[in-house]
């Protein structure tokens, strides 16, 4: 496994998809940036985070950790108060046992991890579960919401998807050092493989912030490529090749404070996190707005039928400008980012303690899902 991490680690620092967040003269995303990440489906932004920022961040983490529930359906955290999800109506915290693959080979998420990752046996003074991911990380860090908000970023999500883009969802992962679960390969899009009109940015993209450094032994692993090759029979792919370790793949390398962009439709997944190293990462997502308007499905969290109607994509986009809002409050030098589809609300949204009811609360009971 060390020499396929250290070929892996080779394999990504030669491609030509990482460097600073770059424009053009006229404000548009650098063109050799967006070709990059047209061809691979990923690209790394060095530098986006800056120490103030990414200190607050840990700060906010940190902070949440201590108000975790102790374990699944717990409703307790360490000190023995109410955890901080009984505040809200969406589940925040998922648990799996230390090193295992939780969803690989069963039918979590519409089946979409179809094998199961090699698991590993933790030590014996491991606890029994370990947080694997958290959802809805907005309402439960305020700094979250703020780099949701950046400028820069949605600069890019302009680039990717056009100026009426929307949002997909957003969560934490955790791969805490010695005990993180794997996730087993597959591809995040479940809705549009069949359309005849299926591009590669059908199912949208995230942006993954790196709260700490990743190494090959805690990353994100991604097929270069894969996201433009439709739906991959993975199982298959697997099978063929005789372990979960598939040739071509290559780790998320990233310092604290780089943020990734990377494409729904790649193949990725993640090994059990042995090593002593922690990985936290912000992600959140974006979609292209016809893409998701009308789309009836069901939610792969909880099975009800949905419907993206204009009032829930309306809804869940309000959360851009009340992210702007916030930045612009902590970030008052930053260029501030005009989102156009609710250009016309920009003045009723606006970030304070009465927002964080009315429109932050319970918002990802809202997400858009593909």
């Amino acid at each position: 496994m060390n020499r396929y991490f250290e070929q892996g680690a080779a394999r990504a620092m030669a491609l030509p998809n990482r460097g600073p967040l770059r424009f053009e003269e006229d404000g548009t995303l650098y063109e050799e940036i967006l070709a990059a990440y047209r061809r691979y489906g990923f690209y790394v932004f060095e530098g986006v985070v800056g120490q103030k920022e990414l200190g607050d961040l840990r700060r906010d983490f940190e902070a949440l950790l201590d108000r975790a529930p102790v374990g699944p359906d717990a409703g307790v955290d360490r000190h023995g108060r109410p955890s901080v999800d009984t505040e809200f109506r969406r589940a925040t915290f998922q648990f799996a046992p230390p090193l295992s693959d939780p969803m690989g080979g069963t039918e979590a998420a519409g089946g979409r991890y179809p094998v199961k990752m090699a698991e590993l046996e933790p030590q014996g003074d491991s606890p029994e579960q370990t947080i694997l991911q958290i959802s809805g990380p907005m309402e439960l860090m305020d700094s979250c919401l703020r780099l949701y908000g950046n400028p820069h970023l949605l600069k890019v999500a302009e680039a990717v998807n056009g100026p009426d883009f929307v949002p997909f969802t957003d969560a934490i992962w955790v791969k805490e050092p010695g005990l993180g679960a794997a996730v087993s390969w597959h591809q995040d899009g479940t809705t549009h493989w069949a359309l005849p009109d299926l591009d590669a940015d059908t199912h949208g993209f995230n942006f993954m912030a790196q709260l700490y450094r990743t190494t090959p032994e805690n990353a994100l692993w991604i097929v270069p490529e894969s996201h433009d090759e439709g739906k991959i029979d993975i199982r298959a792919r697997v099978e063929a090749n005789g372990s979960d370790h598939l040739p071509t793949a290559v780790p998320l390398l990233c310092e604290p404070g780089d943020v990734a962009l990377c494409s729904r439709q790649m193949l990725h997944g993640s090994f059990p996190n042995a090593s002593q190293h922690r990985r936290v990462t912000f992600v959140f997502g974006f979609h292209k707005r016809r893409s998701v308007a009308g789309i009836e499905k069901k939610d792969i969290r909880d099975g009800r039928l949905v419907r993206y109607d204009e009032q829930r994509i309306r809804a869940r986009s309000r959360l851009i400008p009340l992210a702007v809002d916030a930045r612009a409050q902590a970030f008052p030098d930053e260029p501030r980012y005009v989102y156009q589809p609710l250009a016309d609300e920009i003045d009723d949204i606006q970030w304070n303690e009465q927002t964080r009811v009315s429109l932050l609360k319970d918002y990802n009971l809202n997400d858009l899902f593909l």
